[in-house]
């Protein structure tokens, strides 16, 4: 039976899903949601996931929710990238949840605050200390990655796809890739791996398809 991952081109979170299924050998597809036009808002949404928030992952019976419990789940189903031992997984949880806390997040809500809200209602202020804040997280990330390929271990795991969700996106948002030498090198290998895509190119819906819309009103944080 093939998986279905709900999600959309523009989030990151949705990518860091998207990214080990296209890399694990599993059978999925992507099913669009439209984020900007309100979809996860309404009703039918709010059923598959009470969140409200994109990915959602349904394999027959199962529905999951959050990038880091549908990577575990991915593993489980592939025994890829969960680590080579219980102190590989533990080490990988570390560093998902350092992600959801200390990079993912701020990079999110920066790269919505400079792009996609209307630019009259852009904070100068707030824009700069998120950008320090994640400033502070590219140098832990820089420095981890100076001796290493690989966050955790000897190969890609979900430590990797959770950290890298937000760092190919275009859109401006205080990441200058070539300032970060180890984290550059680092994506270049990501880049690399058979069967690696663009999130623009693997799950649909993009800024360029949003500008060919009539209906793109801005919403809270993809």
């Amino acid at each position: 039976m093939t998986m279905k991952l709900h999600c959309m081109g523009e989030s990151g979170n949705a990518y860091k899903a998207a990214l080990p299924l296209a890399l694990s050998g599993l059978d999925w597809a992507p099913v669009y949601v439209d984020f900007f036009g309100g979809e996860t808002r309404g009703a039918a949404f709010r059923k598959l996931n009470v969140m409200g928030e994109v990915p959602v992952l349904v394999d027959g019976d199962e529905v999951l929710t959050q990038s880091g419990l549908i990577q575990m789940y991915i593993s489980e189903k592939s025994g890829k990238f969960g680590g080579q031992n219980a102190a590989e997984a533990r080490d990988i949880l570390r560093w998902v949840l350092w992600d959801n806390h200390k990079l993912s997040s701020q990079a999110g809500m920066t790269r919505f605050l400079m792009n996609f809200l209307p630019e009259a209602k852009r904070n100068a202020d707030v824009i700069a200390f998120a950008q320090g804040r994640l400033a502070g997280a590219y140098a832990t990330l820089d420095a981890h990655l100076g001796d290493r390929d690989w966050i955790v271990g000897d190969g890609p795991s979900n430590a990797d796809f959770s950290c890298c969700g937000y760092l190919f996106y275009p859109e401006p948002f205080g990441f200058e890739r070539a300032e970060w030498p180890a984290i550059d090198l680092w994506l270049s290998r990501i880049e690399a791996l058979p069967g690696w895509k663009h999130p623009y190119d693997l799950m649909p819906g993009s800024p360029a398809d949003r500008a060919r819309s009539t209906s793109s009103l801005p919403l809270p944080d993809p």
